[in-house]
């Protein structure tokens, strides 16, 4: 029985890996090579079909698919990374701090933090974005501001335990300092939890930035996306179904493959 889970888990991981893999050399290739330029239209080649020419077919204004495929995966990797980062590093500062030194600090954080997660992320960005007006950076500062709260309060979580123990005490003891306790000795001690949350929030952070592209609130045109590439293809979904097709299996590679792993992680 355990032996049979092990195998199923190594499976989960081996798959996982393939799938990440692929879009990573997919979206690395996008950054300096596509076939044809994504934005190039071809009114005389609107809608072709999957060929030779052109691999996952053309949109509606003529353009290559696998082009703007490409570059639209480089650009999701690129604002999912920046997303997570911004709410990793903040987030982990903040539950680290709060936990450590506990007190009103720790309590009037996290009823903000409370506050904060109590809504939806997607509809406190989108509120965001409509503020300040969509766009590239406006979207991984919307996204990263609202992936905070998850971080603080997983890190805060871990942090309140590992300062119990002995090794915490010992470090007292011999003078360290608290920026040192927490930076070389609890921090790395709460890596499986912290690299679970950042491969949980990864996926969300793709698949809220399809979300906020696709309802016209993320990448702005003519720059490909793949969320934007979906909600303009659902026009053509029976015309030109390899509109829709593309950009939709790249973000279920994407997705499916890191949950994958992050289920070997937690497992």
């Amino acid at each position: 029985m355990e032996q049979s889970r092990k195998i199923k888990l190594n499976y989960d991981l081996t798959i996982g890996c393939m799938l990440i893999s692929a879009v990573l050399i997919f979206a690395f290739v996008g950054l300096f090579y596509t076939p044809y330029p994504p934005n190039e239209m071809n009114l005389l080649a609107k809608n072709d079909a999957p060929s030779k020419e052109h691999l996952f077919g053309t949109d509606n204004f003529g353009r290559d698919v696998f082009s703007r495929v490409m570059e639209g995966a480089s650009t999701s990797f690129m604002i999912a990374f920046c997303v997570v980062a911004v709410g990793a590093v903040i987030g982990t500062f903040i539950g680290s701090v709060t936990a450590y030194y506990g007190g009103w600090l720790d309590e009037a954080v996290m009823r903000l933090n409370d506050m904060l997660a109590a809504f939806p992320s997607v509809l406190l960005a989108i509120v965001f974005v409509a503020v300040v007006g969509p766009g590239k950076y406006n979207l991984i500062l919307a996204l990263g501001i609202t992936f905070i709260p998850s971080f603080a309060r997983v890190v805060r979580g871990e942090v309140l335990v590992q300062k119990q123990l002995d090794y915490v005490r010992n470090a007292k003891l011999m003078g360290a300092g608290d920026m040192r306790i927490l930076l070389f000795h609890i921090l790395p001690n709460i890596k499986t939890a912290l690299s679970t949350a950042l491969l949980v929030g990864f996926q969300n952070a793709v698949l809220s930035e399809a979300g906020m592209s696709y309802l016209g609130l993320g990448v702005t045109q003519p720059d490909p996306s793949l969320g934007r590439m979906l909600s303009e293809a659902q026009s053509y979904l029976w015309s030109a179904p390899w509109y829709a097709l593309a950009p939709g299996l790249t973000i279920l590679a994407l997705t499916l493959g890191i949950g994958l792993i992050g289920r070997r992680r937690v497992l």
